[in-house]
């Protein structure tokens, strides 16, 4: 249990980590790539508003400066100065029929004129206004008689943000990796307080109850003394074995189950011949259900073997349909079945009820978790049960859950 626990601690400690990570990381460069594409356009902007061209300069130097000024305030703050000289662009002007009447590559070298005309051709014909082709930010300008689309090279913008995502990305992974370990090594000694308390808390039940084996010993060794005085038939007497009966087997189920989970012992890996195992503890449940006016049936596929516990495997099919006969409707059906699966063996062990609270089938598993609530007296079980049987099947490196289909029926399978 607490092997489990310290996994599931691992896993949604670094999980939560990733999707941190995993956000921080698509916020920062969503927000570089939406910059890029931002200045771009402004820059795009500014060159359709004035022809293709950047505006002119004139005027005394001092003037020019403040045209400078404002110019690049409106642009962006962020943007340099000498944007005009440092911008490579290239435009294309098309007529309404989408023929090119005029290239200017001047301010750029690595698009010659006829790879500027089919970018251009290729853009008209798909109608988009913006965008990027290639490494080239593109916006379509429409005129009263041609359409004018300047291109802008961002192959320096697009390679920086590049170069970011992928060094963010081999950041984060190492950072991954990193808080992975840490975890990893701290885990023991975050868990180690929740071990050493569940590890003495399965101690006390051990010790308690060989402690209290004794004092019931006594209590029944007395009870039978006092029956031989007053007779067999004192209700008192009587009713003083069945308890303490009923609370000595309790103690050595609960015994056996905490060994079960603590000691974790080591299945003796026997072949026996589980078909002639189930079919014989099935036998005394016949005449169980033919009592109380109940369908059972037993379906198993002869010949299967299994290599495991005999003895175990015995107490599992008792206890399923111990309890399955327990909490079974009124002349309600019970069917045990067993067979091959691929490499595993499934048995399944079905019985009908008055209803099945399936929000509640996680829990069957539980210590002294009992469905029926108000039938306790009636079943005399403890709740124990399914849990000795969960322990079993996990001993043997198997599965077990439950399921309901309708509401009013219970299905429980094993798959060992």
């Amino acid at each position: 249990m607490i092997r489990k626990l310290r996994h599931k601690f691992i896993a949604i400690s670094v999980l939560s980590v990733f999707l941190v990570l995993v956000v921080i990381m698509s916020a920062i460069n969503i927000l570089n790539y939406s910059r890029v594409v931002r200045d771009s356009d402004a820059v795009l902007a500014v060159l359709a508003e004035n022809g293709g061209q950047f505006p002119k300069r004139e005027g005394s130097m001092k003037h020019k400066e403040r045209n400078r000024d404002w110019f690049f305030e409106e642009l962006s703050p962020e943007l340099s100065p000498e944007l005009a000289y440092e911008s490579r662009y290239f435009t294309v002007r098309l007529s309404s029929e989408g023929n090119v009447t005029s290239v200017d590559t001047g301010r750029i070298t690595a698009v010659d004129t006829d790879t500027a005309k089919e970018y251009a051709v290729k853009l008209w014909k798909s109608g988009r206004k913006s965008g990027f082709v290639s490494s080239y930010r593109y916006l379509r300008s429409d005129e009263e008689c041609d359409t004018v689309i300047i291109f802008l090279d961002c192959r320096s913008r697009v390679s920086s943000f590049r170069s970011f995502l992928i060094y963010s990305v081999v950041v984060s992974l190492a950072g991954m990796v990193a808080v992975a370990v840490l975890v990893l090594l701290l885990s023991k000694m975050v868990m180690k307080p929740l071990q050493e308390s569940y590890e003495k808390q399965k101690s006390f039940i051990t010790d308690a109850g060989h402690e209290i084996k004794t004092p019931l010993t006594i209590i029944d060794a007395d009870a039978t003394i006092l029956e031989m005085e007053c007779g067999d038939d004192n209700e008192w007497i009587q009713d003083i074995r069945a308890q303490t009966k009923r609370l000595t087997a309790l103690t050595k189920d609960l015994i056996y189950l905490s060994r079960m989970e603590e000691e974790k012992p080591q299945v003796q890996n026997i072949d026996f011949p589980l078909s002639d195992v189930i079919t014989e503890a099935a036998q005394p449940f016949r005449s169980l259900a033919k009592v109380q006016e109940k369908t059972f049936t037993v379906d198993v596929e002869p010949m299967l073997n299994l290599c495991g516990d005999e003895k175990a495997i015995t107490q599992l099919v008792s206890i399923l349909l111990d309890n399955a006969l327990k909490y079974s409707d009124e002349h309600g059906t019970i069917s045990l079945k067993a067979h091959a699966r691929g490499k595993n063996i499934c048995i399944e062990v079905f019985n009908t009820a008055e209803s099945v609270d399936t929000s509640e089938l996680g829990r069957l598993f539980d210590r002294f978790y009992r469905a029926d609530k108000s039938r306790n007296s009636e079943t005399g079980g403890y709740g124990i049960g399914l849990s000795i049987a969960k322990a079993v099947v996990e001993a043997h490196k198997g599965r077990i859950s439950a399921s309901s289909a309708d509401g009013k029926s219970l299905l429980i399978t094993v798959i060992l």
